[in-house]
């Protein structure tokens, strides 16, 4: 039996055109547990296993709730059932559609349009399922390097677990590690390309999914609760 020392709460597609091309992209897929063969794609500056060595662990996620330890005492099963309770309590969220984007040195796929909703809905998610969430160690909360964070991020890192919750939240899509702006400038027209034909109109956020990491690092989808609210 797998052994999972973190959860987290994703969006993650379901399956389909978006959620095989990432798959293929980052050369793993969450949602089956299984390694995808990168895609050949001319034009690259480097091969795509050392552009996505960072998000491949996590497979294609939008996070919602970042990873954490179940509290003393609670059970995956539990954390399901709260789950399942407050997405029926919820409404899914529909946008434009997804954009590529250069976001602070790395590519990540944004919403087209406002995110208003999407905000209101990962503030729901962060606040009502916090009681099942282990406190952060000294040794987690130095990793988040608060030295770096601005004060309202280290209060919402004290109070959440993570800094970018509530009016700091920004929903993406991450397709590569931190690159250098050339390289990233080189990949950005080439992915965008492949990407096209699989990127949604509308984007509709229908579910939320509990993913799990594994003692290698590795996150695989455990459950989905549709949003019903």
């Amino acid at each position: 039996m797998t052994e999972f020392r973190r959860y987290a709460i994703y969006y993650a597609p379901l399956p389909g055109d978006l959620a095989s091309a990432t798959a293929q992209w980052l050369g793993w897929d969450g949602q089956s547990g299984q390694a995808r063969t990168h895609p050949d794609l001319p034009g690259l500056p480097l091969p795509i296993a050392s552009l996505t060595a960072a998000p491949r662990k996590y497979g294609f996620h939008g996070t919602i709730k970042a990873p954490f330890r179940l509290a003393p005492g609670v059970t995956e099963a539990q954390l399901q059932d709260r789950l399942t309770r407050l997405a029926a309590q919820l409404p899914a969220v529909e946008l434009p559609g997804l954009v590529l984007q250069k976001l602070k040195g790395f590519l990540a796929l944004v919403p087209d349009g406002d995110d208003i909703d999407l905000l209101a809905l990962g503030a729901e998610v962060v606040s009502h399922l916090d009681d099942l969430r282990a406190p952060l160690t000294d040794a987690e909360m130095a990793r988040r390097k608060p030295d770096r964070l601005t004060a309202r991020q280290r209060a919402l890192l004290s109070s959440w677990g993570y800094p970018y919750v509530m009016e700091e939240f920004r929903f993406h899509l991450t397709l590569t590690d931190d690159l250098p702006d050339a390289v990233a400038d080189a990949v950005m027209p080439v992915l965008g390309a492949w990407l096209a034909p699989a990127l949604p109109r509308p984007f509709r956020l229908a579910d939320l999914c509990l993913f799990a990491e594994d003692m290698t690092g590795r996150f695989h989808l455990r459950s989905r609760h549709t949003l019903a609210g």
